[in-house]
């Protein structure tokens, strides 16, 4: 079973580029598709190393460098690119994502007041603008924004634009992380500073590796009891296996927290005012020196490591300057080599600002990222998208929401400029639409504008498309690849209570447009409507959000899960087709083996000699394709079945297509029952956190559920236990969870992979299965 041990695409594959992913198209081949193209369309950063590898790599595409890139921005544009930043936040569940954001909309001005996630006002964060999201605490979808934060550069002030995403932290809304970080140039990694590196963390660390992601790194909740930023910056050196090094040190611990040390010029950073909009800069203070002038030690080493220049002044046993440690700190960031440290605490309004500054000093901007796209009318050959205003408008479509207004389309403009009134061509259908609207997001508010220039992020409504379709103005077709979509593990039956007046379909509809991880389909067997998700708080929303936006009461049925079915033994098959009814009958004879794959099902022909046609083949496969969406022995799909076609027969008048069509399905059905069929079932990696007094109940409650335990983390007054559990395990577990916690344990579950299942829940399984077959024929 190792082999099926790579299934689930949430596993990093060493996924560089950004692959088109279809939602429709089988697993596999997605699997298949986003390995292929991974090294063609590799995003790169501007440092010498990511191009000298680019070189190495890719020495057949003649793609423009980065320097050529820069070298022809028209002043205009190289001015306006220098001073934006598109980022993403992005963290662990509850580790102050957006309690962060708010207070950067409140320092850069865009808000005029900070709200609180469980605020006492009623009012909520900007960010959470879903009444949902304020009842339970967090994001469910990601929400975007702009703002300007004025920066002072040697005396002078620069105006800096921030495009800017909040993004959820719970592993069942993944896909609003993974279309956020596709279009964004740079992130911010939130970090709590009690719990350190959690499992959504790696989560997230693997979303930004696959799309080639630059971060800076924020210790939040550093006035927290158990506060440890040292204890942090290991984990993410040993976990995320990047260098980290630390560009502050904290004045004050816990609720004795007063501000930092910016370590590399050497001076304290305190906040005054009623809500710390006020940056205040003193001497160090002399407690601190010893300390802050070791830190500074290891942040120089570490750069040494990372950084050719830095490791030459190293070597030479000279100190970088102040300047030479910001230009090395914002190359190695951008190479993905290094990620800079700040520290603070957002809900004590400390610390924010100089993130805004980290932002600005070592985060790239638009024209410092290259992104490739395919030239559909020259054999999809890659294409680079300099972002210049003044060549053809590209752009992509990353997300779509239904807004009061409509379809609200969000765009990432790579190339050209949109501008309202416009026609813009959707490169996947055809179709041209006028612009008839151009909006800014603001959260759930939205301001209009008459043009957006390259490497911005705007909104336009009346476009029919799906999320992650490319437009351009006509003059080029152009096609950019799209998000990483990760398959549904979880489904449920679905029904309105009462006769549905429509409304129960718009939301389905609705809702899988939105969000390309729920699906939906129906189920001829059950005569049931069945969702689809990520997990039961996913599906749980969605059911939610039909009542409140759609007035539609739902009654659910038991949680699905996904199994597979696989073969274990290598078995050979003689199969004929023959059916008469007067006139030309049916007749097709196949002859081959079936055995085990590694992972995809495949198909392949050893036919010599043309004793079957090619068309004929093709039937075949069709046939064994369609067996393997519904396998025969519990009626899900099979996964790792290599059926190999190497004799047979055909008839002169009775042989057609649909006769090796159904050969092909029932051949394989009847060869599959004999080759020890087996259920699998997914196993899903568990996080479980909770105050250190509950650890024997929760491994008391782990144990029960035959989970495996690989690893614990036992902090000063928490602790993290990580397991390995079949996900039918684990349903009801949050309920359970809390009971056994005081309502404080929380947990996540990821997919690892597929096993086989237990013999008594696969005989069940089957079982039900055959009971249910016999129900129909009756």
């Amino acid at each position: 079973m190792s082999s099926l041990r790579t299934l689930f695409p949430t596993v990093a594959h060493g996924v560089f580029g950004r692959t088109c992913v279809s939602t429709s198209r089988p697993l596999f081949s997605q699997l298949r598709t986003r390995n292929n193209f991974s090294k063609q369309f590799a995003r790169t950063q501007s440092s010498a190393a990511a191009e000298a590898e680019s070189e190495e790599t890719e020495p057949e595409t003649e793609l423009q460098s980065l320097q050529d890139i820069l070298a022809k921005l028209t002043p205009e544009d190289a001015r306006r690119l220098s001073l934006m930043r598109n980022i993403g936040v992005s963290a662990h569940i509850d580790s102050g994502k957006t309690t962060f954001t708010e207070r950067v909309l409140y320092y850069t001005g865009r808000i005029k007041a900070i709200h609180e996630v469980r605020g006492k006002d009623n009012v909520g964060a900007k960010m959470d603008s879903m009444d949902l999201e304020r009842e339970k605490g967090i994001t469910i979808q990601s929400a975007a924004t702009y703002c300007d934060w004025d920066k002072v550069e040697d005396g002078v002030t620069k105006k800096y634009h921030f495009n800017l995403i909040d993004t959820p932290g719970h592993i069942d809304f993944t896909i609003e992380v993974e279309r956020a970080l596709r279009v964004l140039d740079g992130a911010v990694l939130v970090v709590c500073a009690v719990s350190g590196v959690q499992s959504q963390t790696i989560t997230v660390d693997r979303q930004m590796r696959r799309y080639n992601v630059p971060r800076i790194t924020f210790i939040n909740k550093m006035d927290r009891m158990g506060a440890n930023p040292w204890r942090a910056i290991d984990q993410i050196n040993q976990k995320l296996k990047i260098a980290a090094a630390a560009l502050q040190v904290p004045i004050g611990r816990e609720e004795n927290l007063e501000g930092v040390v910016d370590i590399i010029n050497r001076k304290a950073l305190y906040n005054d005012g009623a809500r710390g909009e006020i940056v205040v800069e003193k001497p160090v203070p002399e407690e601190l020196t010893d300390l802050v002038e070791q830190k500074r030690s290891v942040l120089i080493e570490t750069l040494a490591d990372v950084d050719d220049e830095i490791a030459e002044i190293y070597l030479n046993e000279e100190v970088p300057t102040p300047e030479q440690m910001v230009a090395a700190i914002r190359r190695s960031t951008i190479a993905r080599k290094f990620t800079p440290v700040l520290m603070g605490s957002a809900l004590a309004n400390k610390s924010v600002q100089p993130v805004l500054d980290a932002v600005c000093d070592y985060l790239p901007n638009p024209s410092e990222v290259s992104n490739v796209a395919l030239d559909l009318a020259n054999n999809e050959a890659p294409v680079s998208l300099p972002p210049y205003s003044n060549l053809p408008f590209v752009g992509l479509a990353f997300k779509l929401e239904e807004g009061k207004f409509g379809q609200l389309t969000y765009v990432r403009v790579y190339q050209g400029m949109i501008k309202k009134g416009m026609n813009i061509v959707n490169t996947r259908t055809g179709k041209r639409t006028k612009l008839a609207r151009l909006v800014r997001m603001h959260s759930n508010e939205m301001e209009d504008v008459t043009e957006v220039h390259s490497g911005e992020i705007c909104a336009t409504f009346g476009v029919d498309c799906s999320s992650g379709d490319t437009f351009t103005d006509g003059e080029v077709s152009y096609a950019m690849t799209s998000m990483f979509v990760p398959e549904p593990v979880i489904s449920l039956s679905i029904a309105p209570k009462s006769r549905d007046n429509g409304n129960f379909s718009k939301a389905i509809n609705r809702f899988q447009k939105e969000d390309p991880t729920f699906r939906v389909h129906f189920d001829p067997e059950s005569k049931e409507t069945v969702i689809s998700g990520m997990g039961e708080l996913h599906l749980e929303i969605y059911v939610e959000r039909m009542r409140r936006e759609y007035s539609v009461d739902c009654v659910t049925g038991m949680p699905q899960v996904a199994y597979r079915e696989a073969l274990l033994d290598e078995v050979a098959f003689d199969y004929t087709h023959k059916r008469q009814s007067g006139g030309a009958g049916q007749y097709a004879k196949i002859m081959g083996i079936l055995s085990a794959a590694d992972a995809e099902n495949t198909f392949e022909s050893e036919i010599v000699g043309g004793k079957i046609p090619e068309k004929y083949l093709a039937a075949v496969q069709k046939g064994f394709d369609e067996a393997c969406e519904k396998g025969p022995l519990i009626g899900h799909k099979v996964l790792g079945a290599r059926m190999l076609v190497n004799d047979g027969a055909i008839h002169v008048v009775d042989s057609s297509e649909l006769s090796f069509r159904t050969a092909g399905y029932w051949g394989f059905r009847e060869a599959f029952m004999r080759a020890r069929p087996i259920v699998l079932e997914p196993i899903m990696d568990v996080a479980i956190t909770a105050p250190i007094e509950f650890q024997g109940s929760i491994i008391g409650l782990m144990n029960k559920r035959n989970a495996t335990i690989t690893d614990t983390d036992v902090g000063s007054d928490e602790f993290t236990l990580h397991a390995e559990c079949s996900l039918n395990q684990m349903f009801g577990f949050a309920t359970i969870l809390r009971a056994n916690t005081q309502g404080k344990g929380e947990f996540t579950l990821e997919f690892k992979h597929y096993a086989q299942a237990p013999p008594q829940l696969q005989k069940d399984l089957i079982a039900e299965f055959q009971k249910k077959l016999k129900e129909k024929q009756n």
